[in-house]
C-alpha cells in the first residue's frame, strides 16, 4: 500500500491526494497538505455543481481534522473561487469539509455523535474546541442531514404537547409524527400563536390531510386544531385524564387532613392522612403491605376519602379496559363513571366529571382509535434528560438543535463505524 493511501486512511480524507505531511514547529500540530482529485475541483461550495474557475481566493486554508493521538491535526489546501450559475462567485467545494466550516466532515460527525451522548462541556473538552463551536457543529450537522428533506411531508397522525425547559414558565411546543416516531417541529413558546406558526408552515393542503391529532386538554390546542384541521380526529391523551383524577384525589386528601386537623382536632389522624399520599397515588398492584394496610385504615377512618380513591381507580380502570378488552365496553365504563362522579357528593370529583364531559368526544376518540400521547411524553422525558445533561440552556434554540439532532432523524454515528443493528 502506498504512503499516500495510508495517510488518506489515517486522515479519513477521500477523493483527495495527500501531497505532504509535516509537523508545524511553531504550533506543534500535524499539518497534511492535500488537494482534491481532478473531478472534484471547481465545484460550487454551496450546491457542488461544476463551474469555471474564477481566481485563487485567499490562498491556503487549514481545517481541523480528528486528532492523531494527543496531537492536533489540520488539513491544509488551496481555496480557490469559482463561478457558479446559481450562486455566482463562491469558494470551491472540498470533499472533506462542508462549505464555510472550519472542521472536516468526520470531525463534525464525531462531535455530533458525542453531543447526543454527553454534555457539550465534555464534548468541547475532548475535541478541544469551544462550547459554542459544539453548538455550531450540531446545527451544521442537522442542516446537512436534513438538506432537501421536508419534515412536514406526509404527516397524517401527529401528537402536540408543550414542555418546560427553564424556570419562569418558559415553554417549548413539540410536534411528533406517530408514524415515524420522530420530532418533526419544535418552537420556543406555547399558546395559540405558536401552534398557528406550525399550521402556517404546514399549509392548508397538508393540514387537510391530517387524520388524527393527539394532545392534552389545553383549550388553545383544541381551538387551533379546529381552525386548521377540523377533519382530523382529536384524541385526548388518557395519561392526562388519569392525572386529573390523581390531582382531584390529592385535593380531597388535603381536605380530609384539614378536617381532621381543624374540625376534629385529631392530630394523630391528621398526621396519618397527611402521610397517605403514596398509598393513595400508587396503583393497587404496586402497593407495599404497609401501604395496603394504610388503605384499609383510610376505608375505616374516612369513608369519603376512600370513595375518592375508588373514583380515581375507577377512572384508571376505564383505560385499562380500553387496552385489554373491547373499546365499546370502555366507552360504556366511562359513561358509568361520569354518572357515578355526578352523584358522589365530593366536590373535586363532581368538577372533574364536568371537565371530562367537556372533553368526552376527544377522550372517546382516544379509546376507540387507541391513540395516546405516550410517544410525545417519551420525547419530553428525553428532552428533559438532554436539558439536565447540559446543566440547563440559556436559549430554546440550543435545546431545539440538540433535540432535533437526537430525536429528529437518523442519529450520527462515529466515523468508521456502522450504525447499530436493531
Amino acid at each position: 500500500m502506498s504512503a499516500n493511501r495510508i495517510w488518506k486512511e489515517l486522515l479519513t480524507v477521500e477523493r483527495a491526494v495527500v501531497e505532504q505531511v509535516e509537523i508545524d514547529q511553531d504550533t506543534g500540530v500535524l499539518v497534511a497538505r492535500v488537494r482534491p482529485v481532478v473531478r472534484e475541483r471547481n465545484r460550487c461550495g454551496i450546491c457542488r455543481r461544476p463551474g469555471r474557475g474564477y481566481d485563487q481566493g485567499r490562498g491556503r486554508r487549514r481545517r481541523r481534522c480528528l486528532d492523531a493521538g494527543t496531537m492536533k491535526v489540520f488539513l491544509e489546501a488551496e481555496l480557490p473561487r469559482m463561478r457558479c450559475r446559481a450562486h455566482g462567485v463562491a469558494a470551491a467545494a472540498v470533499p472533506w469539509a462542508r462549505h464555510g466550516a472550519g472542521h472536516t466532515r468526520v470531525f463534525d460527525q464525531q462531535a455530533a455523535w458525542m453531543a447526543t451522548e454527553c454534555s457539550k462541556s465534555a464534548v468541547a473538552q475532548l475535541m478541544r474546541v469551544s462550547w459554542r463551536t459544539v453548538g455550531a457543529i450540531v446545527e451544521r450537522f442537522v442542516a446537512d442531514r436534513d438538506a432537501g428533506v421536508d419534515r412536514l411531508a406526509g404527516l397524517r397522525r401527529i401528537g402536540i404537547d408543550e414542555i418546560s425547559y427553564r424556570k419562569g414558565q418558559r415553554y417549548m411546543t413539540v410536534v411528533v409524527d406517530h408514524h415515524t416516531r420522530q420530532v418533526v417541529w419544535m418552537a420556543d413558546g406555547h399558546g395559540r400563536a405558536v401552534l398557528e406558526a406550525f399550521f402556517d408552515e404546514l399549509g392548508p393542503q397538508r393540514s387537510a390531510k391530517l387524520t388524527h391529532i393527539s394532545a392534552d386538554g389545553a383549550q388553545w390546542i383544541a381551538d387551533t386544531v379546529a381552525a386548521h384541521a377540523s377533519q382530523a380526529v382529536r384524541a385526548m391523551d388518557p395519561f392526562h385524564v388519569v392525572a386529573w383524577g390523581t390531582e382531584a384525589l390529592d385535593d380531597e386528601r388535603r381536605a380530609a387532613w384539614n378536617r381532621a386537623r381543624r374540625q376534629a382536632q385529631d392530630a394523630a389522624t391528621a398526621r396519618a392522612l397527611k402521610d397517605s399520599r403514596f398509598a393513595l397515588w400508587k396503583n393497587p398492584e404496586d402497593l407495599t403491605p404497609r401501604q395496603q394496610a394504610k388503605l384499609g385504615w383510610i376505608a375505616a377512618t374516612d369513608p369519603r376519602l376512600h370513595r375518592a380513591y375508588l373514583l380515581k381507580e375507577g377512572l384508571r380502570t376505564v383505560f385499562a379496559i380500553a387496552r385489554e378488552q373491547d373499546t365499546r365496553a370502555a366507552v360504556d365504563a366511562l359513561d358509568r363513571w361520569l354518572s357515578w362522579a355526578q352523584r358522589c357528593r365530593i366536590n373535586t370529583f363532581v368538577d372533574l366529571g364536568r371537565r371530562i364531559r367537556r372533553h368526552r368526544e376527544a377522550i372517546v376518540n382516544a379509546i376507540i382509535e387507541r391513540l395516546s400521547n405516550g410517544l410525545i411524553e417519551s420525547t419530553n422525558t428525553k428532552t428533559r434528560l438532554i436539558i439536565r445533561r447540559g446543566f440547563g440552556f440559556r436559549t430554546a434554540d440550543a435545546v431545539i438543535a440538540l433535540v432535533m439532532l437526537t430525536l429528529g432523524g437518523d442519529r450520527p454515528t462515529l466515523p468508521g463505524r456502522q450504525p447499530a443493528s436493531a
